[in-house]
């Protein structure tokens, strides 16, 4: 181990367990509920092994009324829960980390959609979710007894399960113990309202009564936003925030400190810099005597050991980076920093998770497969025969293919066209904001070009002719995908009128493109792409008008919870933006719009170039001429099908365990079946 990272091994005391070092990968939701507790553990495991010190169980329902059905979280409702926890509390411990679990009743944020009851909180409020017509009722006194009386239930389960640590949950805007505190959402005039002392004592309360029932043997942890940087903002550092950690300071055994909500504490690579956080949570280790545990999207062991010899954390606490490399603190502790998958953040991770499946991750396409298939983050089965493989092109895809294929003993050449490897991983990382996501091709590339079997030729573009010539056992396809040029995207399928030829793509735009004047920018996308380029011309001094066919600008970015920071950065940089409007034709100098959904006419936009971001294509080409001369191939990532550089990622790599024959031919793989109670 490199001497200066040894902070990060040093065994840390938490009430009455002892971490076995400061690395600690936190809750959050992981697409496998307690309807798929084998992924689940799959998913711990893999990171107890790969050295976190702690690991935790996501949130956890206490009781129906906190009830977030159709979204991929555990429960600990009764007895009947225990099990499925007390197996994955075995396989953590396995490896010798400690098990920790988050007890949250998520209040004003719970639906009861699927059981009826209705959600509960401080006060008569709507539910934290605007779109959805539901109410939140007042809780009595009676509610707030039986409250205190299912967190100590829950205590109890989580003993019996084996847990190390228990969390209660006060934090991100998304427990009722939050919305106790906050004077935005407490209203009462009783001893639970009014005066900070009243709005305190439910979280007071339920803290000194989850650690009575843990007893000498469990410790607990409190999770607390200390600052609002989003929503009603009457919680801050500066206020009652600070007045939290000094009131409460050493109740807890441990203090998990963080920001609100959801969308800022796990804020994108694009709006937040590594341990961000520090300036909001650093003053937290002077106002308690108790171990802090923060988090920052960390992925530099310096970053982390700068945070504990400073005085700042005692724990690193890592959420998406245990996602992107569950195996970031052993390649620490080995001395193998440089081989350490560093998260991109791109919150592809929460996007899967907004919308109730298992976990992905652009960086690391194993996640969620460690059960059902096998999959391992670090090992691939070795082929038990090896041949030669030619990869064309050294995007994405190709790069994590030839990477399996490489560590299963193949012979690998790749083949680039280009004079730089990484395809739109390299490209895209041009863009303002989104330079990490050259960490997709960078880790690639350094594992590929220490290996004595993989030959990287850039500048070679391949033809069917000298693909055929090489003559290499097996040949994959991955030549991506380009941009339409001629205005066909997502809600309209086919040509625009007077665009095709007249107007730019993202690729003319990547490859230097030059541009002079205003633009307006066709998103018929609705990612990343459009705005990202809309706020990278404006910082460039040109005028931008930014048109969506969408009722609002970019939604899918909602589900990367980038969207509200997003348009606040274009209004910012002064980029125009009309949402609702329909592209009706291109004119050489102007766009035709109508209202999409009435199909009124809107004035014309006047601009200098119009740069359309609709759908990809895969170039058909060289598959067509390899099929007259007879040559096999396998079309991987963009050039199979065109969607998310993580969907590349893992088309990629999902080919590759193919090609060598360990995936099963009929694409099946194991499932979680529930059992039948009669």
């Amino acid at each position: 181990m490199d001497p200066r990272y040894a902070p990060l091994f040093q065994p840390l005391k938490i009430g009455p367990v002892t971490a076995p070092n400061r690395l600690v990968s936190m809750p959050h939701a992981i697409g496998h509920s307690y309807l798929m507790p084998n992924g689940a553990i799959g998913i711990r495991e893999t990171r107890a092994e790969g050295g976190w010190g702690i690991v935790a169980m996501q949130l956890s329902e206490i009781d129906p009324t906190s009830d977030l059905s159709g979204l991929p979280y555990e429960r600990l409702w009764d007895d009947g829960d225990v099990q499925a926890h007390s197996r994955s509390v075995a396989r953590i411990h396995a490896h010798d980390a400690l098990a920790s679990i988050e007890m949250g009743h998520t209040g004003i944020r719970s639906r009861g959609l699927s059981n009826g009851y209705p959600a509960m909180g401080p006060s008569v409020l709507p539910i934290l979710k605007p779109d959805m017509p539901l109410m939140a009722k007042a809780m009595d006194k009676a509610d707030i007894r039986d409250l205190r009386q299912m967190f100590r239930a829950a205590t109890r389960r989580a003993k019996q399960a084996g847990y190390d640590i228990a969390y209660v949950y006060a934090s991100h805007d998304a427990s009722v113990l939050w919305h106790f505190l906050s004077p935005a959402y407490n209203s009462r005039t009783d001893e639970y309202g009014g005066s900070f002392e009243n709005r305190l004592r439910l979280l007071r309360e339920v803290l000194e009564e989850t650690k009575e029932e843990a007893g000498p043997d469990m410790a607990v942890a409190v999770r607390f936003a200390v600052h609002e940087l989003s929503g009603p903002k009457r919680i801050l550092n500066s206020g009652e925030g600070r007045a939290v950690i000094e009131a409460l300071g050493d109740i807890p055994d441990l203090w998990d400190v963080n920001v609100s909500s959801w969308s800022r504490d796990s804020g994108t690579a694009r709006y937040d810099a590594e341990g961000f956080q520090e300036e909001f949570t650093a003053f937290v280790k002077q106002a308690t005597g108790k171990p802090v545990l923060g988090v920052g999207r960390f992925t530099s062991p310096d970053a982390m050991v700068s945070q504990i010899r400073r005085g700042v954390l005692d724990l690193i606490g890592a959420a998406r980076p245990s996602i992107a490399d569950p195996f970031l603190p052993r390649k620490i502790a080995e001395g193998r920093v440089e081989d350490i998958r560093e998260c991109i953040g791109c919150n592809i991770c929460v996007s899967v998770e907004t919308i109730g499946v298992e976990l992905r991750c652009t960086q690391n396409p194993t996640i969620s497969e460690e059960w059902r298939r096998g999959w391992h983050p670090e090992r691939v089965p070795p082929a038990s025969t090896t041949g030669s493989v030619l990869i064309v092109g050294s995007g994405p895809a190709g790069l994590e293919a030839a990477l399996v294929l490489a560590r299963t003993g193949h012979q690998v050449t790749v083949a680039e066209r280009d004079a730089d490897f990484g395809g739109r991983s390299r490209r895209e990382a041009q863009i303002k904001g989104l330079s990490s996501w050259a960490r997709v091709k960078d880790y690639r590339l350094f594992q590929l070009q220490r290996m004595a079997n993989v030959s990287l030729y850039a500048g070679s573009a391949m033809t069917a002719e000298t693909i055929a010539d090489f003559g290499a056992d097996q040949v994959l396809l991955a030549t991506g995908a380009t941009w339409r040029g001629d205005g066909a995207g997502r809600t309209r399928l086919s040509a625009i009128p007077g665009v095709a030829g007249q107007a730019l793509t993202p690729d003319d735009l990547l490859q230097g493109t030059a541009v002079t004047g205003p633009v307006v920018i066709y998103d018929d996308d609705h990612y990343y792409m459009a705005n990202a380029l809309a706020a990278d011309l404006s910082a460039r001094g040109h005028a931008v008008h930014l048109v969506s066919p969408q009722p609002t600008i970019a939604p899918w970015m909602g589900h990367t919870l980038e969207q509200p920071r997003m348009i606040a950065e274009l209004h910012a940089a002064g980029v125009r933006m009309t949402p609702n409007a329909t592209a009706l034709s291109w004119n050489s100098d102007r766009l035709s719009l109508a209202r999409s959904d009435t199909g009124e006419a809107l004035p014309n936009i006047p601009a200098g170039h119009l740069v359309m971001v609709g759908t990809r294509m895969p170039d058909t080409a060289l598959p067509a001429a390899l099929d007259q001369l007879g040559v096999a191939y396998r079309l991987i990532g963009d050039a199979e099908c065109p969607g998310t550089m993580q969907g590349a990622v893992f088309s990629g790599h999902r080919h590759a365990r193919e090609l060598f024959g360990t995936e099963p031919a009929d694409r099946l793989f194991r499932r979680e079946r529930p059992t039948l109670f009669l």
